[in-house]
């Protein structure tokens, strides 16, 4: 018989397998591996996601970790910026090109790429590279010099969807405000001085469940980008646990994978703005009720910083005029307000407001 799992074992296994439940002692890199890619589209948040789930890490230590080549920036899963270990990249770019190759295909590219073919922007854009790290704004303008009467930019950027290529490490470190044009990139091979692996969307799927799962088939091409993975989730079946959620949807899960205790408790966490554990399936009702959907992701392109009260989240925050503003989206219980109020002194602490206080509004 199908064991159906409930939504509070549900949340209570996402905050452990997310370094949620406590923070990991493994260090930076290792936690990104668990995570598999952190999305970085806005670097402090990045910072913020990552500290809140390691102990002692500062942004300092992120910077290390990137500047080390430890860690990498690239455009990667829905086609966002994300942060990924380096030893990941080489097989994890290659498996989410479709979802990247799919993007310039959208009129806002093919407008200006048309009549180019994607081997021959390639083949001028190493010409350019080498093995060097180039502003994406020279990159742009040698390859509009080549073909005139293109936006520069465009086919900078449509490049990045065709070429493994890498941020310098600048665009991670906390506090930097920069343009998309100021971003730099490398040849991915060069920077990490290893090749391109195959594409690998098993090994993709096993990564991402030991992350968040038990998680469906909509829920992993959700997350990734990828689409028309039945075929792949079913192949893998007979290797995978299955299960049924508390709607009785199928679920998949590895194998030896450990479910938590429904009971287990669950801190009081700052996430930051599009956090993984919010954006890490289709169904996101293990952390994120209905009622509070629409405060915490109000149009398509914006998901706010959130809290976590009793493992789901229950306000949004903001840095206002110095101070962290928290926007409590439900009632909160004396305890409950105390516990934010003071998870957020460590939060103020991390974004550099030692001076600023915690407001409840």
């Amino acid at each position: 018989m199908v064991e159906t799992v409930s939504l509070r074992r549900l949340n209570r296994t996402l905050l452990e397998r997310q370094h949620l439940a406590a923070p990991s002692t493994a260090g930076v890199e290792q936690v990104v591996r668990d995570l598999v890619a952190v999305q970085a589209q806005e670097p402090n948040w990045a910072v913020v996601g990552l500290c809140t789930r390691v102990a002692g890490l500062t942004a300092a230590g992120v910077g290390r970790a990137v500047e080390a080549r430890g860690l990498v920036r690239s455009p990667l899963l829905r086609g966002t910026q994300h942060l990924l270990a380096a030893d990941d990249y080489p097989w994890l770019r290659p498996t989410i090109h479709p979802v990247l190759e799919r993007l310039v295909r959208s009129p806002y590219y093919a407008e200006q790429t048309t009549g180019i073919g994607a081997d021959v922007l390639v083949a001028d854009a190493l010409a350019v590279l080498g093995d060097r790290t180039v502003p994406r704004r020279e990159l742009g303008a040698a390859l509009a010099a080549r073909h005139p009467g293109r936006r520069a930019a465009v086919l900078a950027a449509a490049v990045e969807a065709h070429l493994p290529v890498v941020h310098d490490p600048a665009t991670s470190a906390w506090g930097s405000w920069w343009s998309r044009r100021s971003i730099a990139v490398t040849h991915a091979p060069a920077w990490l001085g290893a090749p391109m692996a195959a594409p690998d969307v098993p090994r993709l799927v096993r990564r991402y469940l030991a992350a968040f799962g038990p998680a469906g088939v909509m829920d992993v091409q959700a997350w990734s980008g990828l689409t028309r993975l039945r075929p792949v989730l079913d192949a893998m079946r007979a290797d995978l646990r299955v299960l049924r959620g508390p709607d009785g949807a199928e679920l998949f899960d590895l194998p030896g994978a450990t479910l938590a205790d429904e009971d287990a408790p669950a801190p009081v966490r700052f996430l930051a703005a599009f956090d993984n554990a919010v954006l890490g399936h289709r169904d996101r009702a293990r952390i994120l009720p209905e009622e509070v959907r629409r405060a915490v992701m109000p149009g398509y392109s914006m998901v706010h910083a959130t809290v976590l009260v009793d493992g789901f989240v229950a306000a949004t925050w903001e840095l206002a005029d110095g101070d962290v503003v928290v926007h409590p989206q439900r009632p909160l219980t004396r305890a409950e307000r105390d516990e934010v109020l003071a998870e957020g002194g460590r939060a103020r602490e991390l974004v550099g407001l030692p001076d600023g206080d915690v407001v409840l509004r």
